[in-house]
């Protein structure tokens, strides 16, 4: 603040709030920032109601016990309903300080959702901007507004690579790079067919002919190399925080997907494209292999796979658990069973079970209920205690499963939410 004495005074709804000058500056609500960028008492009165010079008192005509619950959450850092408001009027008052609903505490999120579902209200992106994001555009040529412009073409661009629901744009973008995986994913599937391979029994012309379909498809794979390569790069350099992008697991599996195309070129060149050496090299197979990667780039753009990935992060203590529960059990079974298969009767045992290793095979698909049939016991105590096995691991497996399964449904409900208001934006921008 470039006037006025150095204690701020907000007066919302008759309560008033002092800040000092310096908080004000870095205050989390944009429109109680703005004011230390008021250099008249005209721009002052763009952001307020009224101002009153003597006592440097910012007045506010809106509503004093929202602002409280407000001033909780900068205080604390969780946003929640005031009670006995309603949550459209309450998110009215958030957008007029510059919050958005991503503020809010998940269980008030879906009040705010399922209440906007039951009016049919929607907030587009015109309705939600700020008067400092429309100021901004009014700056046009000024040199802070160029960069406050470029600041927002950055995040406009990173909402577009990051958030394939944020736009039209975003959605056609998704769509291409999903295509993009799908074509690897057939070529490196045809790829291991026999009648794609080089037969180098068959004659001169079907020779030719298998390398011409070679040289399609590996036009075809480093189009789609190219395609990762650029929108890598690209959602790199709009990110906010370069070390927080490289630590991202998505960002680390698109970076293994891709490397091993241009290692793989890399050794190539080195060895020889038609050498004995490059065909039957078992580090290029497997590298060729690690494009299978790419499927998991499909966890962007599907929120079932989302899902499953933000469940297994939030319930890795019940899966150690499960596996835990299983290993204990495979152990003590995998023991019994071949003392009673074949420990007792050296001569006459069940050569199956000779070891426990090749007995905890046995357990871990009798608990699991999938029974192969390649091995089981054929004397009497050894079927009871396959019985007492198989009954024991649908025990022990369901136990952690109930709380993988609350866990799955609660992550796919947020997920959904947060879908769903990027929906709206999008329908939004839609029809404008």
């Amino acid at each position: 603040m470039k006037f006025g004495s150095g204690t701020c005074i907000l007066n919302v709804g008759g309560i008033k709030y002092a800040f000092p000058r310096d908080v004000i500056k870095d205050f989390p609500l944009r429109r109680v920032s703005r004011l230390h960028g008021c250099v008249s008492e005209k721009e002052v009165l763009e952001v307020c109601d009224d101002y009153d010079r003597e006592r440097n008192e910012f007045f506010f005509d809106r509503h004093s016990e929202a602002f409280g619950f407000i001033m909780l959450y900068v205080k604390y850092g969780k946003l929640r309903f005031a009670p006995q408001m309603c949550e459209l009027a309450f998110y009215n008052e958030m957008i007029y300080w510059g919050l958005e609903s991503a503020h809010l505490e998940f269980c008030c999120q879906r009040r705010l959702d399922d209440r906007m579902s039951e009016t049919y209200t929607y907030y587009s992106e015109e309705d939600t901007k700020t008067e400092d994001e429309l100021r901004v555009e009014e700056e046009g040529e000024h040199p802070a507004g160029r960069g406050r412009r470029s600041a927002k073409w950055l995040e406009r661009m990173r909402r577009t690579f990051e958030e394939p629901m944020s736009s039209i744009a975003a959605q056609i973008l998704a769509s291409v790079s999903v295509i993009f995986v799908i074509v690897s994913m057939v070529l490196l599937c045809a790829s291991t067919l026999p009648d794609w391979k080089t037969a180098e029994n068959r004659s001169v012309d079907e020779h030719r002919y298998t390398e011409h379909l070679t040289d399609h498809s590996g036009i075809i794979e480093a189009v789609c190399i190219g395609w990762f390569t650029a929108e890598c790069i690209v959602r790199f350099i709009v990110s906010k925080d370069k070390c927080k992008f490289m630590r991202r697991p998505l960002n680390i599996i698109d970076m293994l997907a891709i490397t091993p195309y241009y290692i793989s070129v890399l050794m190539t060149g080195l060895t020889g494209e038609n050498s004995q050496l490059q065909r039957a090299g078992v580090t290029l197979r497997v590298l060729r292999m690690m494009r299978i990667f790419w499927l998991i780039k499909l966890a962007r753009h599907f929120l079932g796979l989302q899902t499953l990935g933000l469940t297994l992060k939030r319930c890795y203590r019940e899966m150690v658990m499960l596996l835990v529960f299983i290993c204990v059990a495979m152990v003590i079974f995998g023991a019994l069973s071949q003392l009673l298969e074949h420990g007792l009767d050296l001569d006459m045992g069940n050569e199956d079970y000779a070891s426990i290793p090749a007995a905890c095979w046995w357990v871990i698909i009798s608990m699991t209920t999938v029974g192969y049939g390649d091995m089981y016991p054929i004397t009497m105590p050894g079927r009871v205690l396959g019985g007492v096995c198989v009954v024991s691991g649908i025990v022990l497996l369901a136990l952690p499963i109930t709380f993988i399964y609350h866990s799955f449904v609660q992550c796919y409900q947020e997920l959904k939410f947060r879908s769903a208001r990027c929906g709206r934006s999008l329908s939004a921008e839609f029809l404008n």
